[in-house]
């Protein structure tokens, strides 16, 4: 049985986004300092996870049962999942204008520094982007690793562009599509936090229409290119030339 004062303590801070089929489960805010070029920035961050509708968690009036939900994840193997998160800047919520980054993890930019790509550039200057604004969301999409093919399948795919492929045909070699993202579910939670304007930081435009799709409450978009080195040039280039990524604002 879960502590009565553990669960009163978590039940402010846990959330439910009910669909038909799916429940997410939505823990925060929880403060997370961070340092961004030796400089200290609170965040506010966010933790959730996808999950089947368990009947046996909510009850006739639509309320949830706590206990229930945090004794089923602690029965679960969690750590053998993916489980996305959100940094959250300034008052997110109300604030006339905010920046929000769908960044799709990856293991080897985000955490190795590789300069393969520009990704870990990419989540660095958005989280300075953010700050600058004022109020902004970065989203980290655990399940994008590879444009959603998986660490292991890109690897695979790092093995045939060292042969000379590129990105697009690695993936295609492979029996996968181009780019296999889905982002309902971080639209899902972002429609949970906020309701006013976001401008997307990106410069792909898939992610721009996911979100217009969707209904979110889109202002616009603004880019994000740089770290270009000898190592990434060809990825840069495939991104525009391949998978239609917009250079700048004039392309837009």
């Amino acid at each position: 049985m879960i502590n009565e004062k553990v669960a009163l303590i978590l039940e402010d801070k846990i959330n439910v986004i009910k669909s038909d089929e799916t429940s997410i489960y939505l823990v925060g805010p929880i403060k997370l300092p961070v340092n961004l070029e030796d400089e200290t920035i609170i965040f506010q961050w966010y933790c959730w996870l996808r999950c089947e509708n368990m009947a046996g968690h909510f009850c006739g009036d639509g309320t949830y049962n706590i206990e229930k939900i945090i004794e089923t994840l602690a029965s679960s193997n969690l750590a053998e999942m993916q489980q996305s998160s959100v940094l959250l800047y300034g008052d997110f919520q109300h604030s006339a204008e905010a920046l929000i980054r769908m960044h799709s993890i990856c293991h080897t930019g985000d955490i190795f520094g590789s300069k393969r790509c520009d990704c870990g550039f990419q989540l660095k200057q958005a989280m300075k982007m953010i700050a600058t604004q004022g109020s902004g969301a970065l989203f980290y999409l655990a399940n994008h690793e590879g444009r959603g093919i998986g660490l292991f399948s890109k690897a695979m795919a790092y093995v045939l562009q060292e042969k000379g492929l590129d990105t697009v045909e690695a993936n295609l070699e492979l029996g996968f599509v181009d780019d296999a993202r889905n982002y309902d579910d971080a639209i899902r939670v972002l429609k949970k936090l906020r309701s006013n304007p976001v401008t997307l930081i990106t410069n792909n435009p898939r992610k721009l229409e996911a979100l217009q799709n969707s209904g979110a409450n889109v202002a616009g978009r603004v880019p994000l290119w740089g770290d270009i080195s000898e190592f990434n040039e060809k990825y840069l280039k495939t991104k525009v030339v391949r998978s239609g990524h917009l250079k700048d604002s004039k392309n837009e």
